[in-house]
């Protein structure tokens, strides 16, 4: 079966080639927290490097698919911009978190900004949660809650990278709701572009602040997550997402967990136990669920998660 990726052109994309796209971007920013525990240049100086190194390559993809960043109005540059500052906090406290926590958790909590837009609609539509909604935020919860027992249990440090990783789910909220009207103006990776020149200069100063060497030793690691994150990661999510329903997308995005923690078990010795298993499983069904029930008229189309 094949899929037209827009009106206007009437080409044709093969289903499974989308798929294939939707879970390899999926996969790669799994595998991207890998590269932020092996970067010697700090965590948040890490985050600098993955915004900052692929400038270039972004500005190259919009212009290749017609997105113009020298012609933008300032109406709509300073949301982007704003949203960009926001960004950049979102990749210092999930990179933060990354370091003190398991990769499994500061994956999931990371991308729980599904479930802040949620609950966000329920504000500005001023309406009470629907029993799907409320089973969502009941499951959330309820999942959080063993996990960051789980970490606890582990150290309190453990669980203050739990908390950081939290924190950058919100601000990834903060993200899109800024972005909600521009994405139509500027395109997507006119998006990205624009956000990650703001962001980039908040993750420095924050590096410097936390007295991070900014200049890395060995630069594979931080070559690697701009490739895995901002590039590849993002350029397949921005290629395959529109073709999709939220639900399936946030089937897909339980990749995302299960890799990383995969990885933590192999690579780092991260422990994970049934107990844990059962947290994620029921934290990760929230999220699906929040996606697949979010009102679209409070958030934008469903986008990458970066964070």
């Amino acid at each position: 079966m094949r899929i037209a990726t827009s009106p206007a052109d009437g080409f044709a994309w093969p289903r499974w080639l989308l798929l294939a796209a939707l879970l390899g971007g999926n996969a790669a920013l799994a595998v991207s927290p890998w590269a932020v525990r092996l970067a010697d240049s700090g965590a948040v100086s890490a985050g600098f490097w993955r915004l900052f190194l692929a400038l270039p390559f972004l500005a190259v993809l919009a212009r290749f698919n017609g997105e113009r960043l020298g012609d933008v109005h300032r109406a709509a540059l300073v949301p982007v911009l704003l949203a960009g500052i926001a960004f950049g906090f979102d990749i210092a406290s999930w990179h933060i978190g990354i370091e003190a926590t398991r990769l499994g958790n500061a994956t999931l909590f990371g991308n729980s900004g599904s479930l802040v837009l949620m609950v966000w609609g329920f504000v500005i539509l001023r309406r009470l949660p629907r029993i799907g909604e409320w089973t969502a935020i009941l499951l959330a919860l309820v999942g959080a809650a063993i996990m960051m027992g789980r970490s606890l249990d582990i150290s309190t440090a453990t669980l203050v990278g739990d908390l950081f990783c939290l924190t950058a789910g919100m601000l990834y909220a903060i993200y899109l709701l800024l972005l909600q009207d521009a994405r139509a103006k500027l395109g997507s990776w006119g998006l990205l572009f624009w956000a990650s020149l703001a962001g980039s200069p908040v993750l420095l100063g924050i590096a410097l602040m936390r007295g991070e060497p900014v200049w890395p030793t060995d630069w594979t690691p931080v070559l690697v997550l701009a490739l895995l994150s901002q590039l590849l990661g993002q350029g397949l999510l921005v290629f395959s997402l529109r073709h999709f329903p939220p639900l399936v997308i946030g089937l897909a995005l339980l990749t995302q967990p299960a890799i990383a923690a995969a990885v933590g078990w192999r690579v780092f010795g991260e422990a994970i136990g049934w107990v844990d298993v059962a947290g994620m499983l029921l934290l990760g069904l929230a999220l699906t669920m929040a996606r697949g029930t979010r009102d679209q008229r409070v958030a934008p189309p469903d986008r990458p998660q970066v964070s």
